[in-house]
């Protein structure tokens, strides 16, 4: 027996117990003629204490860090006690002791607060493993894992796999291939998502299906990206819009519960796709704090019942605004004390390349009731109170004005929004909103090619009301200046996205599952029958078969475990991750194959 007990397990309660410890050295400290060694393992650490019977073997014998150590001994209460770990009160009085391996000197120190760097510990992530902090990250990733199985098990969800190897038909994302040695010339992808096979079950019968399965997109990289990924994957059958909400909604408060011990018990706050982008300039807002768009001149875009306050603007030949396609503002809590400094550094900080604008307006709201603002000689104070009090700003604010194109403007104030959020700490670690967006629009449209593309994917459902608006309409753009008031601008999926914190952390739709209504969505894609029967005629063959109402939602697993732990990475919560280049740098992957390899796949390598 390698131990009769773990590094974490012993208490007081366990004083005179004979034990058999093993696991790594952690540390080693000699005081005269007694020596302590910490010794780890997955649940926890232990002091050893060898007697001076026992140095003499040491000194023949010494250990390192990161040695492997099986100790035998008796539990004693510890002399001088430590608080921060759970054995702290314990101590192992060590009678005998063996190596069972012996370790070089490891390339960084395996404790929290390590030397080493991101790229030396991708490279020894077995040893990176080792540290206390991300032993945390991959047990709350258990956490979130096991909760989220026994709630789908508990209301009927069944784990279903489906194949890694399958048809390429790319719609989004680049596919990653696989070739075929038994079918030479011919490639397997691997999925993106387990879309149509889940539709597919649906089909079979199999009514509420779940995996937590890993999915795989040849896309490029950032801080919550990774080439392979993990979901938690569902689909439902004789379901609307409202039964898939309170599922997940259930779900999502289970796993608050089992792994953060929070009651989240206020319903979920909902909001359009429009009114999210109107408000927050994203579909995806982050709701923890107060601070709303005031959209100060409405672009001639999707926004159709909504009123923007140009009046307040106008009139005065502020070119800047009276050229821009649109002009919006934002209201900042306290920083009307704002050093001009300060406002400088914000105006550079929105020139910058990633927000890409060419300016920025203020206006201080004092606290003496007085205005202060960087277009003082275009705008009389009047003008300036009545814009603070459209933009809801109080004595101390600071208001912000971004102006431009629609798309970057927008985007450029709610990136705004947030930077300044962090500035003045409204955003808040410990405190977590959930939100529905719905109602996204169906379509966009690609001008390059002058078609519409699927916002979400092509098996969407309008939304009941608007399906004979699809069906009974051609979907060719034949104005493409005028694409706007084509029919189909204007309908709406039956999506719905899932926000945590400003993150979306899962998304879904109903299906559809007629098969005419499927293939009026292919053509509005721009796939003609033929195209439609090489890449998704086994769907559509299917749903001649009686295919259900159904619907479904994918939950980012990684991102929701990064946010659950406070991260901003999903690779601090995956075991074996990639880097930003999409490299394994431990196992130097990917890396090239020998002849042998492409002659058996009767592949020639091309490089240009």
């Amino acid at each position: 027996m390698y131990r009769s007990h773990t590094c974490g397990e012993l208490r007081l309660t366990d004083v005179k117990k004979e034990v058999t410890l093993a696991g790594w050295v952690q540390t080693v400290r000699k005081f005269g003629s007694i020596t302590f060694i910490d010794i780890r393992d997955r649940y926890g650490i232990t002091q050893l204490l060898f007697s001076e019977s026992l140095n003499a073997q040491l000194d023949a014998n010494p250990l390192g860090r990161e040695f492997v150590l099986q100790v035998k001994g008796t539990v004693n209460e510890r002399s001088n006690k430590n608080a921060n770990i759970a054995t702290g009160e314990i101590e192992i009085t060590v009678t005998e002791f063996s190596i069972l391996n012996k370790s070089v000197v490891p390339p960084f120190t395996i404790q929290d607060d390590t030397d080493g760097g991101d790229d030396l510990r991708m490279k020894y992530r077995y040893l990176d493993l080792r540290r206390n902090a991300v032993k945390k990250n991959l047990e709350l990733r258990y956490s979130v894992n096991r909760s989220a199985r026994n709630y789908l098990h508990e209301n009927s969800f069944m784990d279903i796999e489906t194949p890694f190897l399958i048809k390429s038909t790319p719609e989004g994302a680049r596919d990653f291939v696989v070739p075929s040695r038994m079918n030479p010339g011919q490639f397997y992808a691997l999925p993106q998502s387990p879309q149509t096979f889940k539709q597919l079950l649906m089909v079979s019968g199999y009514d509420r299906y779940y995996q937590i399965v890993k999915c795989f997109r040849d896309e490029d990289l950032r801080a919550d990206r990774q080439p392979e990924f993990t979901q938690i994957d569902c689909e439902m059958s004789f379901v609307e819009q409202e039964d898939i909400l309170n599922m997940f909604e259930g779900l999502i408060k289970r796993i608050f519960k089992d792994v953060k011990n929070i009651d989240y018990t206020e319903k979920v706050e909902r909001m359009t796709w429009e009114d999210a982008m109107w408000n927050y300039g994203n579909d995806k807002p982050d709701i923890r704090f107060d601070i709303k768009l005031l959209n100060l001149k409405k672009p001639s875009t999707v926004f159709t019942n909504k009123t923007d306050n140009a009046s307040l603007i106008n009139g005065v030949d502020f070119k800047v605004f009276d050229e821009a396609e649109t002009v919006i503002a934002i209201s900042i809590p306290g920083a009307s004390e704002y050093t001009r400094k300060q406002t400088d550094e914000l105006t550079e900080w929105v020139k910058r390349p990633q927000i890409g604008m060419k300016g920025l307006v203020f206006i201080k709201v004092n606290t003496d009731g007085t205005y202060k603002s960087s277009v003082d000689k275009f705008y009389s104070e009047d003008k300036l109170k009545a814009i603070a009090t459209a933009a809801n700003a109080k004595p101390g604010d600071l208001i912000l004005i971004l102006a431009g194109t629609e798309e970057k403007t927008r985007k450029a104030t709610s990136d705004l929004r947030m930077y300044m959020a962090d500035k003045s700490g409204l955003r808040k670690s410990d405190e977590y909103k959930l939100l529905w967006v719905l109602d996204f629009p169906l379509f966009e449209y690609a001008e390059e090619d002058n078609r519409w593309v699927a916002r979400h994917h092509p098996f969407t459902s309008p939304k009941p009301d608007q399906i004979d608006v699809m069906i009974n309409n051609d979907p060719v753009i034949k104005d493409a200046a005028n694409y706007l008031a084509h029919p189909y601008a204007n309908i709406k999926a039956n999506a719905y996205d899932m926000v945590l914190n400003g993150n979306e952390i899962g998304g879904g739709s109903i299906r559809i599952f007629q098969k005419e209504l499927q293939e009026k969505m292919f053509a509005a894609l721009g796939m003609d029958k033929e195209e439609q029967q090489h890449k998704f005629g086994f769907l559509l063959g299917a749903f001649e078969y009686g295919a259900p109402p159904h619907g479904g939602l994918a939950f980012g697993f990684d991102r929701l475990c990064a946010i659950l732990g406070g991260s901003e990475s999903i690779r601090d919560f995956i075991a074996f991750p990639k880097n930003n280049s999409g490299r394994d740098v431990m196992l130097d992957a990917p890396s090239t194959i020998d002849d042998k390899q492409f002659d058996e796949l009767q592949i020639k390598l091309d490089l240009k």
